[in-house]
């Protein structure tokens, strides 16, 4: 069936987000002539639909089953967000769609600079790789490979959300559930969609602008307007042979403007607090654009000294206040990455016959962003433990310069002084690393209708590959600062002695002895051929999916007491998993690495049943069961494992639906993780003996500091009392040998109980409400542990489950040895590994309120809340659990808010010619994981950790106001302001070290950048 949309249709009403309470109705068939030619109920699903039985003359299949009738209900909960949401928020990206979603741990790939720029998503806090992502029903690519930005939001019909196991209807992978998209399709005319945005942003005073004025730094001060992200798609679609064959295609740009940190005043450095009540401090870089020169020999030899900034030849203490002596680390950084991504793509359908009907579709995506970065040259302890030299008769050090570094030898040919180097080029170039995402995905399928109409079937095949490249960071190579600094007079021009012997005629002479150098062509050569590293990561997924579905009823197998028979589907499902990375040379020489290629395919076959056993009787309407079993075979593991469910649906009456589901799910190792805990492999790690004497990172060619670990911690690790602190255990370089791979892993399980009701009252048409509880407890967990996993988890519990990835030398107790000769001892693990335990339980709360207002329209309210109550995890048998919720910090990492909700209320005019919409958006307080009760479980911390002026987050609401008109039937205009009171988020001293990665001052979850405004326009021509 072939449905023309008009932009107006689709894009006019930014009614509420859709909740599982309505969408346990029919879930919005893609086809149902009811919803489709109604804008309204394109932008809601009908619960007024299900009371009458469902839309009439369609079958359709909902998320989370392959079952395909009429009157298809969901007995798990179900999440919808419509187009008409997506263009009331004016996203840019579909991870700021998900993000609002209280079900979803919020990620954004955009505002943080560590970050290759993948959109992905992560459901119920339990990780990117447990939520599988579909589009249309198939998957989108590789697991945790995904890249949802390959759908463009104008693309978007619907979002379905199935939070819990579902991998008896998908597969591996669905363990904390399903995100499924629904494409539009089948259009006719051509449709123009523009949206522009920025950000309207009042930086005013507050703790982080105190620290930064005490520190020296600028801070960015009132209303800045910054932050454009544009989008731009182009649909056309015709109809041809009797609307019997429909072609539709698109093409979408996307750009978004660079933010950095120091643009707004909560970020403009990052602070830390040092001890509970002290002011906040802004963290400062021991690179500065004056030049940091740190000897390692003589009188001074530790001091962390700079050039001065007055160019008099002489050297001052670190941060003494001259402009220049001290610098911001994070000021390059980005708030908002910059990003230029285009999509283009096609659908196809041809009615062969009334029973067969042929679809196909392509998409394409390519997705450049890059993270910036200041000029610096690091220091040498980024290459290892050998200073750099400077020779002690330079023609660029200043006699008191000479002096500071080489005492008596100062002037002295063929002398030279050990010293650390770190100068940052402010002035020059940006240093950028670079990614570029592209990919494709085509499906092309064919399914129709048989047997006198008892069977439908659909087979199709979907190809999925994607290329990650990662341009690396250049950086001064280690060789040419040292012999840029040994520099002679030459008929008094300073000259590389490596160009006068000739050894290196491309030398240029590095004056690290003087302020603010900015000698491009220094700059070009101390990089040499550092630059264009590249990595490129490759995934690959081909999939075959068949199924094919019936109503047996047509053969007599009904209950006596339903009118619709028992309805069964079938399915086989065949996937080849490939992964490749690539590096290049230069790559391999900057970061290591190699060259690996990995296969994997999957066998799969499931089975589903949907029994009614009771309808429209006085005292029931409607009881009924579903179950499904898959069971899967993959070439990597031993064996095969099944997953199953078993749900169920009871509605006493017509008001009130009370539906639970119980089901196993399964998680196996993805290509990349089986191959690489099949195969053992050896390399220098950067990862020292914390039981072996440390360096002094205040003077690191000085004396050595005493172990980082207690005696009682190295005896954890297998180490004789009489070694604890020795310098027999100093690995070479501080880098100790890893061992990567070597484990038997299995699939992780996860067992999923939902169970809830759904109220539709007669007394008061238009309402939907739903409650359901959801219980998902995971178990043998598929977990990546680093070296420094293995090595804090045994010195602080002495587990076994920690202790045995590390393995030391009998006799020397050390952790290194030759990698080449495979040794059965010397070394620390790493790679993937089966864990214990994780949960994740709570409370879903939605609702729908449809009703007329008369003459002055209507209105439509939509409520979509979460309370979780236990995000918990345990990580060896030994370990006491703990519960996370609502707490976040060292221990607990972001975990989730204990409450979280959204409701979107939209008045309606008369004739849909236009719409107002108000969004709140609210998410309960989080205290620090210090301040949590010993009963969570939560390891006990330091005094020391507290924070008393900054305890934890308070609770945040913001507001959202979208308004939508029609200007004609051709053209539609929408305004909106999310965040319309400029809310900053949280301060959070010391973010980067409790959480990780963003370097905000706060955490995910919450506006980061202030006030978004946003227009767009719809053109159909």
């Amino acid at each position: 069936m072939t449905t023309s949309c008009s932009v107006a249709a689709l894009f006019a009403l930014p009614a509420a987000a859709q909740t599982s309470a309505a969408a346990d109705t029919d879930a919005q068939a893609q086809d149902a002539p009811a919803v489709a030619g109604d804008p309204v109920a394109a932008a809601r699903l009908s619960a007024s639909a299900d009371r009458a039985g469902g839309t009439e003359g369609g079958d359709i299949v909902v998320t989370g089953t392959r079952i395909v009738r009429p009157n298809n209900r969901s007995a798990a909960p179900i999440v919808t967000t419509t187009s008409a949401d997506i263009a009331a928020q004016g996203a840019t990206t579909i991870e700021e769609v998900l993000n609002r979603l209280p079900q979803v741990q919020v990620n954004s790939e955009q505002n943080f600079s560590d970050s290759e720029g993948r959109q992905r998503i992560k459901l119920r806090s339990l990780g990117y790789e447990r939520t599988l992502t579909l589009i249309d029903g198939l998957r989108v690519g590789l697991a945790n490979t995904v890249d949802v930005g390959i759908i463009p939001n104008a693309l978007v019909d619907r979002i379905d959300v199935l939070t819990g196991g579902a991998s008896s209807v998908y597969g591996s992978d669905a363990v904390s559930g399903v995100v499924n998209f629904v494409l539009k399709k089948n259009f006719e005319g051509i449709r123009l969609d523009g949206n522009y945005s920025l950000y309207n942003h009042d930086n005013g005073r507050s703790a982080v602008t105190d620290a930064a004025t005490r520190a020296g730094f600028n801070a960015a001060n009132g209303l800045t307007n910054d932050g454009g992200r544009s989008e731009i798609s182009l649909a056309a679609g015709v109809n041809l042979f009797d609307n019997r064959v429909n072609f539709t295609s698109f093409i979408n740009y996307r750009h978004s403007d660079l933010v950095r940190l120091v643009d707004r005043s909560n970020s403009v450095c990052e602070v830390v607090q040092p001890t509970n009540q002290s002011p906040l401090a802004c963290s400062r870089a021991s690179y500065t654009p004056a030049g940091t020169i740190i000897p390692q020999a003589g009188a001074r030899a530790g001091q962390v000294l700079v050039n001065n900034p007055a160019g008099n030849g002489t050297f001052i203490p670190i941060n003494s206040g001259p402009a220049g002596t001290s610098a911001n680390p994070y000021d390059d950084f980005a708030y908002q990455r910059p990003f230029d991504r285009v999509n283009v793509g096609g659908f196809l359908t041809a009615e062969i016959s009334d029973d067969i009907e042929l679809y196909s579709n392509a998409l394409f995506y390519r997705d450049k962003s890059y993270n910036t970065l200041l000029n610096r040259v690091y220091s040498y302890t980024a290459f290892g433990s050998d200073p750099y030299r400077v020779n002690c008769d330079n023609p660029f050090l200043s006699a008191s310069q000479a002096q500071t570094l080489c005492g008596a030898n100062a002037g002295r040919a063929g002398q030279f002084a050990p010293l650390d180097v770190r100068y940052r080029f402010d002035g020059l170039p940006l240093v950028q690393q670079r990614f570029t995402n592209e990919g494709y995905r085509i499906v092309t399928g064919l399914r129709g209708r048989g047997f006198n109409d008892v069977w439908s079937y659909d087979v199709a095949g979907m190809i999925s590959r994607a290329r990650l490249d990662t341009i690396d960071v250049p950086f001064a190579q280690y060789d040419n600062v040292n012999r840029s600094l040994d520099v002679v007079n030459v008929n008094g021009t300073p000259t590389c002695r490596s160009v006068v012997n000739g050894t290196d005629p491309r030398c240029v002479p590095f004056n690290a002895f003087t302020p603010f150098n900015q000698d491009i062509a220094l700059n070009r050569y101390l990089y040499g051929s550092a630059s264009g590293g590249i990595s490129t990561r490759i995934p690959r997924l081909l999939q075959f999916v068949g199924t094919v579905s019936g109503d047996l009823g047509k053969y007599g197998i009904v209950s006596p007491l339903a009118q619709q028979g028992v309805a069964i589907a079938l399915g086989a499902e065949y996937r080849d998993e490939m992964e490749r990375t690539d590096v290049n040379d230069i790559y391999i020489q900057n970061n290591g690495g190699q060259n690996q290629r990995f296969t994997q395919n999957i066998l799969e076959a499931n089975a589903e049943l949907q029994v009614p056993l009771v309808e429209d009787h006085s005292w029931t309407k409607l009881l009924q069961v579903n179950t499904g079993y898959r069971v899967s075979k993959y070439n990597r593991l031993n064996g095969k494992f099944d997953t199953w469910k078993v749900e169920g649906i009871w509605s006493p009456i017509a008001d009130i639906t009370l539906r639970g589901s119980y089901n196993k799910s399964q998680a196996a190792p993805g290509v990349g993780a089986a191959a690489g805990a099949a195969n053992i492999f050896w390399n220098q790690g950067f990862y020292a003996d914390p039981c072996a004497p440390q360096i002094n990172s205040a003077n690191p060619g000085g004396a050595r500091l005493a172990p980082s670990a207690s005696l009682q911690q190295c005896r954890n690790t297998g180490l004789p009392d009489n070694l604890y602190g020795s310098a027999s255990l100093i690995c070479p370089d501080d880098r100790c040998t890893v061992r990567e791979g070597g484990f038997n892993l299995t699939p992780e399980s996860a067992y999923t109980k939902t169970f809830g009701v759904v109220l539709r009252p007669r007394f008061l048409p238009g309402l939907t409400v739903s409650v359901d509880r959801y219980l998902i407890d995971l178990r043998d967990q598929l977990e990546f542990l680093n070296p420094n996993d293995w090595l804090n988890g045994c010195l602080t519990t002495g587990n076994d489950y920690f202790c045995r990835g590390i393995i030391r030398n009998p006799g020397t107790g050390t952790l290194s040895s030759s990698p080449a000769s495979s040794p059965a001892t010397g070394w620390v693990s790493r790679g993937s590994t089966n864990g214990y335990k994780s949960q994740s339980h709570g409370w879903d709360f939605q609702g729908q309120y449809n009703v007329g207002l008369g003459s002055v329209g209507k209105l439509d309210v939509g409520f979509n809340g979460t309370l979780t109550t236990r995000v918990g995890s345990q990580g060896a048998p030994t370990i006491t659990p703990r519960d996370c919720t609502g707490y976040f910090g060292n221990q607990c990492g972001e975990s989730l808010p204990r409450w979280a909700h959204q409701m979107r209320t939209t008045w309606i005019l008369p004739e849909r010619w236009a719409s107002v919409s108000l969004n709140w958006r609210h998410r309960a307080g989080m205290p620090l994981d210090v301040y949590a009760p010993a009963d969570t479980g939560i390891p006990a911390q330091p005094d020391s950790a507290r924070r008393d002026q900054y305890p934890g987050i308070k609770a945040y609401d913001w507001f959202d106001l979208a308004v939508t008109f029609d200007i004609n039937k051709q053209m539609t205009f929408r305004l909106a302001a999310n965040n319309i009171f400029d809310r900053d988020p949280p301060i959070v001293p010391d973010s980067r070290a409790r959480i990780g990665l963003l370097r905000g001052n706060t955490i995910m979850g919450y506006d980061l950048l202030g006030r978004q405004i946003v227009a767009g326009v719809s053109l159909r021509m």
